[in-house]
């Protein structure tokens, strides 16, 4: 479970527009969710706020189960057509009607940064493509 230290479910929410600033916790558990706002201005300023947030996802995670881990990484899906975790088959449509097709890597070098790299069907293929991809995905985990 992580720590009280952390911000794992909660999310800074800063719309000035509409005046909400907060914080935001939000858990999905067994198809259900749950999502709780802690206002600034009601938990008088944004420290206490956070605090209180903290509190509350303490709480959920006591009381719900541990997530259920799907075992889907890699399987194809409707939104995973290659197998392969961060490789994606990507078809662009420009206004001026000219279709593009390539694979992509994606990864994160670290947190807060993707990185991807893409592998035209056009120049190498279909197969040599989506290859390139998967061993640039390896690559980039190995690094």
């Amino acid at each position: 479970m992580p720590g009280s230290e952390d911000r794992y479910a909660i999310s800074r929410i800063d719309l000035p527009a509409s005046g909400t600033h907060g914080w935001q916790v939000r858990l999905a558990r067994g198809g259900r969710r749950f999502t709780k706002f802690f206002s600034d201005a009601r938990y008088a300023g944004p420290a206490s706020a956070l605090e209180a947030a903290k509190a509350y996802r303490d709480r959920l995670i006591e009381r719900l189960p541990e997530p259920e881990r799907s075992g889907a990484a890699g399987k194809l899906t409707r939104r995973n057509v290659s197998g392969v975790v961060g490789v994606s088959r990507i078809v662009v449509r420009m206004a001026s009607g000219a279709r593009y097709e390539f694979w992509q890597a994606t990864w994160s070098s670290e947190p807060g940064v993707r990185k991807r790299v893409k592998f035209s069907i056009a120049r190498y293929g279909e197969e040599q493509a989506f290859e390139l991809a998967c061993e640039a995905r390896r690559e980039a985990e190995d690094a």
